[in-house]
């Protein structure tokens, strides 16, 4: 077998189409929740530090692992273990993410967050699940490909939320737009339909008690506490930074002078597809590269790109063709380090106890984008977008220097 024929097996086959879809059905109530839902409560008359705090919703995304182990160990009646979880929060996705739009921001913002925390429940669950279908059905070789395929269609699934939606409220109600935009979840469901149940190489007989302590027996034999020691501060560290930077996006736009219709079109579409770009070469380059170095090269372009965010602040009267610009380059370095990112974690799980190891190491990922989210409303209304973003950028660097530890350059 040829090296070129070798490659295009990795990159063209049925697993890779299934990861387009895993991605979709995982993005798009996320993005429903940092998009979608703080443009509707800023355009409803909310603060940006009641905005801000909606932040703590996501506390689900970091609380998965620990109810990861039961959809590990037991199985739904119909469809299998994982087409059957998969079915089920797609399904209570759909319905939720419509029901939204039934509250008015200002008069219901105490029910509109515990709407927003169920949307987070059920979305958490479902990416303990395909997380895990992932890990079984791709080989190790493939990782690099398959989640880097996975993130950028889950970024497109923000395409819905964040630019249609937008534009589609100009001219609907929010309760339609919300019930739309839920429906964009049939995607998932039709996929797990039609996808085949993986063979399952978790140990069987174990107990509920055995089911939640043996994934972490399992990685600390393999690492040791201080591997995973280091393993989880860099998880926290390596995306502190453009995650913050993100965090009020939509907000900041509004903010800066720009229309609904402007974000939806411009911001929306300048922000998707570098990043889309970005993580099909970040997931083509480590076929070669290995993860190790794609992490550094990656996160240089990450850190730097936040940098742009300061310059697009410190404008007035900034044209759409800057915003373009600046946002282009923050999702081309976005993009690259969460495809390195993504395949480093999902390296870092083993097939046995793949939902439990992977939902662990991703909630973690996610506690920057629900803590420190959480307080970047209150840090903007107090020293202003420039030193915000300046801030962003100096907080990336301490995940670069765990990378001497965690991924060394020479290692693969």
């Amino acid at each position: 077998m040829t090296a070129t024929t070798h490659w295009r097996e990795v990159v063209f086959n049925r697993r890779m189409l299934i990861c387009i879809f895993t991605g979709f059905a995982s993005g798009l109530p996320l993005y429903v929740l940092i998009q979608l839902v703080p443009a509707w409560l800023r355009e409803g008359g909310v603060s940006l530090t009641e905005i801000g705090l909606f932040a703590l919703v996501g506390l689900p995304y970091n609380w998965k692992f620990v109810w990861a182990p039961l959809l590990d160990r037991y199985a739904p009646p119909l469809f299998g273990r994982r087409r059957g979880w998969m079915l089920i929060c797609q399904v209570a996705l759909l319905c939720s993410i419509g029901m939204l739009g039934a509250f008015q921001p200002e008069q219901s913002t105490r029910i509109i967050a515990a709407m927003a925390f169920i949307v987070a429940l059920f979305s958490a669950t479902q990416d303990v699940v395909l997380d895990a279908y992932r890990r079984e059905i791709l080989s190790d070789e493939e990782l690099g490909l398959g989640n880097s395929i996975h993130v950028q269609a889950y970024r497109i699934a923000g395409l819905v939320p964040g630019s249609l939606s937008l534009i589609l409220a100009d001219h609907l109600p929010w309760s339609s737009v919300f019930w739309i935009t839920g429906a964009f979840m049939a995607a998932g469901i039709v996929m797990a339909l039609l996808v085949e149940e993986p063979p399952s190489e978790t140990p069987q007989g174990l107990s509920l008690r055995q089911s939640i302590v043996a994934p972490f027996l399992e990685y600390l034999h393999r690492r040791g506490w201080q591997g995973l020691l280091l393993v989880l501060g860099f998880m926290f560290l390596y995306k502190l930074g453009d995650n913050m930077a993100t965090a009020l996006a939509t907000p900041f736009y509004i903010d800066m002078g720009f229309s609904l219709t402007e974000i939806g079109v411009v911001a929306k579409n300048a922000a998707l597809w570098p990043a889309v770009f970005g993580g099909l070469l970040g997931g083509l380059a480590m076929i070669r590269l290995g993860i190790n170095k794609a992490l550094w090269l990656f996160g240089v372009v990450q850190l730097v790109s936040i940098l742009g965010y300061a310059v697009l602040a410190s404008t007035e009267e900034p044209g759409l063709g800057l915003l373009g610009v600046v946002i282009a380059f923050e999702y081309l370095g976005v993009g690259l380090g969460a495809a390195a990112f993504t395949a480093f974690i999902a390296r870092e799980t083993s097939r046995q106890f793949a939902a439990t190891q992977f939902a662990l190491f991703t909630a973690l990922a996610t506690l920057p984008r629900t803590f420190a989210n959480a307080s970047t409303g209150w840090i903007i209304e107090r020293v202003g977008y420039v030193d915000f973003f300046l801030l962003c950028a100096l907080l990336a660097v301490p995940g670069m220097l765990l990378l001497f530890r965690v991924a060394p350059w020479g290692k693969s």
